[in-house]
């Protein structure tokens, strides 16, 4: 498969020959940089963790560059930083039995460009080539510019899909925002509780990050925990880890709708759910 970019590459960790092993993907998680998929896509991975039937495949969308570094990474040139974390990503995957991982190698400006579609045009050859019914991104409320660069660009390519091949559920995940503002109703509730221990495998894996000074590991296992028991107020915990997730399945299903529209809409409903309670005690708002 070509890419746009030509130090972009897909490692198959079992050995498949490219093209069957991403014939088979059936749970596909785009991520802006290297350790985000293990980070917000945990759910698809579980998914498909040792069932022949079902196959994770990764993307991670940005090539590592100015990632933050200490310890023995401290004097580390970017090329250098690059190469360690395209290592690391590839390492996640055979851990986590990945049906394929493709890194795409774009630097955050192309990433961001609001006029760049070589992003767009890598994730159409993608899903043609898979069988992808669920897909894992970011979310349209993240607050880092290159995650909102990449669910725009994961939407806008299943958008020109045809729409028999368009995945079935789309969800937007928590990464640099967590989603418990979002109304219970719409909230895309993923119980992935009892696997802790691969859980903090795969983010110990990220160690050129966790070193750079962002424990990583430790704040993405907490954010689960915190979900599963303030997720309901008036019940006992009936889960230990909970990730939250938008949902962004009529987004593609409509190509009509408005996406800016669509995020602010369930910010509009938060907005007045706030609104009812404090009037509820302080009187008409």
């Amino acid at each position: 498969m070509q890419f746009h970019n030509s130090t972009a590459e897909v490692f198959v960790p079992d050995g498949k020959p490219i093209a069957a092993a991403l014939k088979r993907v059936t749970h596909l998680g785009i991520g802006a940089h290297q350790d985000d998929l293990e980070f917000m896509a945990f759910h698809g991975i579980l998914e498909c963790h040792a069932i022949n039937t079902k196959w994770f495949g990764g993307v991670t969308c940005t090539n590592g560059a100015g990632s933050s570094r200490a310890g023995k990474f401290k004097k580390f040139s970017d090329e250098q930083m690059m190469a360690v974390r395209r290592q690391e990503q590839n390492q996640a995957a055979r851990i986590g039995g990945y049906g394929a991982m493709m890194q795409l190698d774009f630097p955050s400006s192309a990433v961001k460009s609001a006029t760049d579609p070589a992003l767009k045009d890598d994730l159409i050859k993608i899903f043609t080539a898979t069988k992808t019914q669920v897909v894992y991104t970011h979310n349209l409320a993240d607050k880092h510019d290159t995650h909102i660069g990449v669910v725009v660009a994961a939407i806008q390519a299943m958008r020109e899909l045809p729409r028999a091949k368009r995945p079935k559920k789309i969800i937007g995940c928590e990464v640099w925002r967590d989603l418990d503002w979002l109304a219970d109703a719409k909230k895309v509730v993923m119980d992935v509780s009892g696997h802790d221990s691969l859980a903090a495998k795969l983010n110990r894996q990220f160690a050129s990050q966790i070193a750079g000074g962002k424990r990583y590991d430790l704040a993405t296992l907490g954010r689960r925990a915190a979900n599963a028991t303030f997720f309901s107020s008036h019940t006992t915990d009936t889960a230990m880890q909970l990730i939250f997730g938008m949902d962004l399945t009529p987004l593609v299903m409509d190509a009509t709708l408005d996406v800016a529209g669509y995020a602010l809409s369930l910010i509009d409903e938060f907005r007045a759910d706030v609104k009812s309670k404090l009037g509820q005690r302080l009187g008409k708002l």
